[in-house]
């Protein structure tokens, strides 16, 4: 599969998640939309980012879990907290 075809599969497929993540909230009723779950074992999360939640997707300290839900969209971002010790024993 040539590089440009990959690609291709990964944004249909990252499309394809979203979309259904958001037809999941739109199938409830409006009082009942949380804009927050999991969709095939993705978390996700549409309501608006606060910078306390950007920041805790890169940086929890009080997490020992290396990937952190992220602060808007579907899937996980980094946790730095956790990495950096790891990475600094290694070197």
């Amino acid at each position: 599969m040539n590089r440009q075809l990959r690609k291709n599969v990964v944004l249909v497929a990252a499309g394809a998640v979203v979309a259904a993540a958001l037809a999941k909230e739109l199938r409830q009723p409006p009082k009942a939309r949380t804009w927050t779950g999991r969709i095939f074992g993705l978390p996700y999360d549409f309501r608006r980012p606060t910078p306390e939640k950007i920041a805790r997707e890169f940086w929890d300290p009080d997490s020992d879990a290396f990937f952190t839900p992220h602060a808007f969209g579907v899937g996980y971002g980094l946790n730095l907290a956790r990495v950096t010790p790891v990475l600094r024993r290694c070197r």
